[in-house]
């Protein structure tokens, strides 16, 4: 499998965004400069990097409240971001939806939801639009292996294959849902095994390899956008911090650790940006950059106000208008 240098670059910078982004979010919360619930994507940042890689920007994506990385990976201005999880009225949502609800259609992310599962059957709704507009769109829905057990996930398999939806399921199975180990909470051996059941074109990938991710989400994405319907993606990562910031790893044992240590998608995919002629002052540049882009951005959004105390009345109801 071979990629290309500007593509793999394109990977690269979405992941170290991510990367540096969720680093800085723990800096703020260790330090009391921000006091919010926060679910850091450490060791997750590489698979939604190379997914959202692969879609256009007004291409469609749902997402979970843990989903920062998500959102940052498809484009979410970071000041806007920030301002939101800091719940400043200059974010995404005015400040009132917090990192569970973030929004921002300019770059394609229709809704984050806090309900676990609920976006799928959501996707399927953007999807069926873009079908019948027949504006060429792709929607991705990203979700846990914990999700999967839940019936919405189900419902929205059948349905997206039974019209044969433009949508993709991608699966980040990070082997918890929460504090439950995989084996305890799914009997099969994979999720992927389930799209069988719906006739649906399903694929397994390690999400830690940039190479075979992207050309697995690219195979997606195109067969989606020529109307042969959807995809399930079973990307394997790992989840290596606590479900939520400051949680600890109390429930995992210590050969699950070693192994998620060995597996770091970043020192991974510096060593293949080296292996592709990259140089390491080339890549210090690029971090560097979204640094200095990280500090601008938290500037900006401790700089803004709070919400007035009026808009707790606002875009909750659209206005009553006469007949």
């Amino acid at each position: 499998m071979t990629i290309d240098r500007e593509k793999l670059l394109d990977i690269y910078t979405r992941t170290m965004r991510v990367a540096r982004f969720d680093e800085k979010m723990r800096s703020l919360l260790m330090s009391g400069k921000l006091a919010t619930i926060y679910y850091t994507m450490r060791g997750q940042e590489l698979v939604t990097s190379a997914m959202m890689a692969a879609l256009n920007q007004d291409d469609y994506l749902v997402t979970t409240y843990r989903g920062q990385h998500d959102q940052i990976a498809k484009g979410v201005p970071l000041d806007l971001l920030i301002a939101e999880i800091a719940g400043r009225v200059t974010g995404t949502c005015k400040g009132k939806g917090g990192s569970m609800h973030i929004t921002h259609p300019a770059t394609g992310v229709m809704v984050t939801t806090g309900v676990v599962g609920s976006g799928l059957p959501i996707a399927n709704g953007l999807a069926l639009s873009s079908q019948n507009r027949k504006d060429g769109k792709v929607t991705v829905t990203c979700f846990g292996d914990g999700a999967t057990n839940i019936g919405a996930f189900h419902e929205a398999m059948n349905m997206a294959q039974l019209y044969k939806l433009p949508v993709i399921f991608l699966c980040q199975n990070n082997r918890y849902g929460e504090h439950t180990a995989f084996a305890d909470h799914t009997k099969v051996d994979s999720i992927v095994t389930r799209a069988a059941a719906y006739g649906m074109k399903g694929v397994k990938v390690d999400g830690n390899d940039a190479v075979a991710m992207y050309q697995v989400a690219k195979e997606a994405v195109d067969r989606a956008r020529a109307g042969e319907g959807p995809t399930l993606i079973e990307a394997m990562c790992y989840r290596m911090m606590g479900h939520f910031f400051g949680a600890d790893f109390s429930y995992m044992p210590p050969e699950h650790i070693e192994e998620m240590k060995a597996e770091d998608p970043l020192p991974k995919l510096n060593a293949l940006m080296l292996e592709h002629q990259f140089q390491q002052t080339e890549l210090d540049a690029i971090v560097a950059g979204l640094e200095a882009e990280l500090e601008a951005a938290v500037e900006f959004a401790f700089a803004s106000a709070y919400p007035d105390a009026d808009e707790i009345r606002k875009d909750v109801f659209e206005e009553e208008i006469a007949a």
